[in-house]
């Protein structure tokens, strides 16, 4: 159509992409920008137990690595440190809500908090929803740009090849 413009948003697991048209005229229609990809590595799922809202879950992160991407985040990288942990909850509908909090260690030195929500769903006739609205704090410096980001993200495991899972956070713009 003349004067619109097709957005595409791709979401990496099971080839999954969102699409919405969006008016070239219209001001503040967000974009994405890929800024950080990190790679977690996880320990065995521990069972919590039924609770009232569904099962609950325990992933230990044990470490990794992280990369910044983008006009932003280029020239930033760093390890996962060991003690974070992916509380999940399965719901009687089977989607599974997590929650992860870990930090991050630039090689500046500079320690980045992650707690990152994750919406994780198996979809009838395959592939996964797993989008994150993740919360990233920095200290002040040159990593402070993230404190002033608003991020989206996405979750693909990296298994059986690897216990670990790769997230990909968008900065929105």
């Amino acid at each position: 159509m003349v004067g619109r413009r097709e957005v595409m948003v791709s979401g990496l697991l099971g080839g999954l992409a969102l699409a919405s048209k969006v008016d070239a005229a219209e001001s503040g229609a967000p974009r994405l920008e890929l800024a950080l990809e990190i790679i977690a590595d996880i320990a065995p799922m521990q069972n919590m137990g039924m609770g009232p809202l569904g099962e609950r879950r325990i992933v230990p992160i044990v470490g990794g690595s992280f990369e910044g991407r983008g006009a932003l985040g280029a020239g930033l990288k760093g390890k996962v440190l060991p003690g974070g942990a992916d509380r999940q909850l399965v719901r009687s509908d089977g989607v599974r809500n997590l929650s992860a909090l870990y930090e991050l260690q630039a090689e500046d030195g500079a320690v980045i908090t992650v707690l990152n929500k994750v919406m994780v769903e198996d979809l009838p006739g395959g592939g996964r929803y797993a989008f994150s609205t993740p919360e990233v704090t920095a200290p002040k410096g040159p990593h402070d740009w993230i404190n002033h980001s608003v991020f989206i993200g996405t979750l693909e495991s990296l298994r059986p090849a690897r216990q670990a899972v790769k997230l990909k956070f968008y900065r929105v713009y």
